[in-house]
């Protein structure tokens, strides 16, 4: 049954409670700003479309979601899904709407289906292959403002005095704006380098420098408000000095000889994106990305919450909240949105432990964009580029991928190419080719470990009442086969190979099975071969040490009374008796 944390937390709750919900509501309410307000800018959307995601899905994820201290609103993760989305002549902005309320439907329906759990599956790799790929795909797109470069794509006057649009060609391919490909940028960078700002580069280089060093000052407040605080004063006092001569582009001025542009001091009216079938068609595939990457992004923030406060979370009714909040975050211009680990963790650090600051979070957030928002025009956006760098940094996860590099190479092997069809591709077609390396490299490693092993002699059984293992004979006649591993359609061959090997002295064979504990359809077909062939021989089939999920799927075919439950036995030394009774027979 769907029950919001909220309402269990309230249960109890006091004043001293609330005071330090309070405080670290506002705490975090305030080093989110900065960040909501890079994230729409990376993703190509307006500075207010972030503080609108943070303001309404913020509020939603911790009013209606499971756990006790998230933190939701717009993150790196979903900076290029959006990119591409809204540079997309077709969708734009009212497609991306489309897709992120689809994208909250589906949200709501894995968590009304109790499907949280199947998030898990996704491998350790391929999360930490597209989160490096997202990462160096937000760090290339903050290359132009970290060193206040202007690419030129104005307008170019031809003879006839018309004008055309300019381009620049990367690799044969024209572009009339900055292209949301990682080798466009690239290329478009390239070509532009003459334009390179110094007082830009400085002060992005500045700003990153502290952000890194700021930890070693104080925990409690990040580096990224710092930042963006001082090189918003330094910045309006040079420019005041200098009369304009050092100038820098600002969220107010997004680039040189552009027009002022206002930041809204409340949030916009409700309205609904479109939902026509051709644009659910197309963006369906999209949202289900969008789906995808929230629930893997909000459940990791999740159980690293619950690591820091010895709770546990309800994963499905947190994916009902996540929900809730993606529907209703484009209606009122929003952004997708997911759990934040990083806000998360601050909150945590400054004393939330309810929902409550979440909602005091998005609070503080509202009050900045009617009383301050005006102020939020004069950020630089050099700054804005260096916190993003330390984003990407941290997200990138270099000390996770080192550790894998050391392990195995079909890990590594998973991992970069995640990580290079992210950059290069598509996210969502990244995760489909890494899972489909992930479950091609996990079959071959089971069927490396299976085994099946003859033994003729003498074979280990029981404990015997002396506490020493037992060493029980085999009778002549009499082959035992121990299967180590899997049973299923990749190790059937080698089954059927060891049986074959059955000489015309064989009047029974044992397959032991303790260490065997799942057979697929494919290793069940298996044993009916098995049986079928030995039966022409005149060999019959004993089990020994079958575990519960195969002997279940052998009662449910009827393949055990095929075998005959005389012949099934769950110690090895009631097979071998059978099976000395069945060689004598046969004599």
């Amino acid at each position: 049954m769907y029950k919001p944390e909220l309402i269990n937390s309230l249960k109890g709750y006091d004043g001293k409670k609330f005071i330090t919900d309070f405080i670290a509501g506002i705490i975090v309410g305030i080093v989110a700003l900065p960040l909501s307000i890079a994230f729409a800018i990376a993703s190509g959307c307006s500075p207010e479309t972030g503080l609108y995601t943070a303001i309404i899905a913020g509020f939603c994820i911790a009013a209606f979601g499971g756990t006790k201290c998230q933190i939701g609103g717009p993150t790196g993760a979903f900076t290029v899904i959006i990119y591409a989305i809204v540079n997309n002549p077709s969708l734009g902005v009212a497609g991306l709407g489309t897709a992120t309320v689809i994208a909250g439907v589906l949200l709501i329906l894995l968590g009304v289906f109790k499907l949280g759990g199947l998030v898990k599956f996704i491998p350790y790799t391929i999360v930490i292959g597209f989160t490096a790929g997202i990462a160096v795909t937000i760090a290339t797109g903050q290359i132009g403002d970290f060193f206040g470069m202007h690419p030129d794509f104005g307008m170019k006057v031809l003879e006839d005095g018309s004008e055309v649009q300019k381009t620049i060609t990367v690799f044969g391919t024209e572009y009339t704006k900055m292209p949301g490909t990682f080798v466009g940028k690239i290329g478009v960078y390239a070509q532009s380098l003459s334009s390179i700002d110094l007082y830009s580069t400085i002060m992005a280089v500045v700003c990153l420098v502290i952000i890194f060093l700021w930890p070693k000052v104080t925990k409690k407040v990040p580096g990224s408000l710092i930042v963006i605080i001082l090189a918003t004063v330094v910045s309006i006092i040079l420019d005041k000095a200098t009369n304009g001569s050092l100038k820098v582009d600002t969220i107010g001025k997004m680039a040189s000889g552009a027009d002022h542009y206002k930041i809204p001091n409340s949030l916009p009216s409700p309205s609904l994106p479109d939902f026509s079938i051709s644009t659910i068609t197309t963006v369906f595939p999209t949202a289900v990305s969008i789906a995808v990457l929230a629930a893997i992004e909000s459940l990791l923030s999740a159980v690293v919450a619950d690591g820091m406060i010895g709770a546990k979370h309800d994963s499905n009714n947190e994916l009902i909240g996540q929900g809730i909040a993606n529907i209703a975050s484009p209606l009122f211009g929003g952004l997708p949105a997911t759990g934040a680990i990083a806000r998360t963790a601050t909150n945590i650090n400054n004393g939330g432990r309810t929902p409550v600051a979440g909602i005091v979070h998005a609070i503080v957030l509202m009050l900045i964009l009617i009383f301050f928002g005006t102020y939020v025009e004069y950020v630089p956006m050099p700054s804005l580029a260096a916190v993003l760098m330390s984003v990407s940094w941290n997200m990138a996860g270099v000390p996770a991928v080192r550790t894998l590099m050391k392990g195995q190479k079909s890990d590594t092997t998973v991992l970069f190419v995640t990580l290079i069809i992210t950059v290069f591709v598509d996210l969502t077609v990244a995760i489909e080719v890494g899972l489909g390396f992930a479950a091609f490299f996990f079959i071959k490693k089971m069927i490396d470990v299976s085994e099946v092993q003859a033994q003729r002699e003498h074979i280990i059984g029981g404990i015997s009442g002396t506490g020493e293992q037992e060493q029980l004979e085999v009778p002549e006649g009499v082959l035992v086969y121990e299967i180590e591993g899997p049973l299923f359609f990749g190790t059937v061959r080698k089954f059927e190979m060891a049986t074959e090997r059955a000489g015309v002295d064989c009047k029974a064979i044992i397959l032991r099975m303790r260490n065997l504990i799942y057979v697929d359809a494919g290793g069940l077909q298996a044993l009916k071969q098995c049986k079928a062939a030995c039966d022409r021989k005149g060999i019959s089939i004993i089990i020994s040490g079958i575990h519960t999920q195969p002997y279940v799927l052998m009662e449910k075919t009827g393949e055990a009374d095929r075998i005959g439950r005389e012949n099934i036995f769950d110690n090895i030394a009631g097979a071998l008796n059978r099976a000395k009774e069945i060689a004598s027979s046969k004599k």
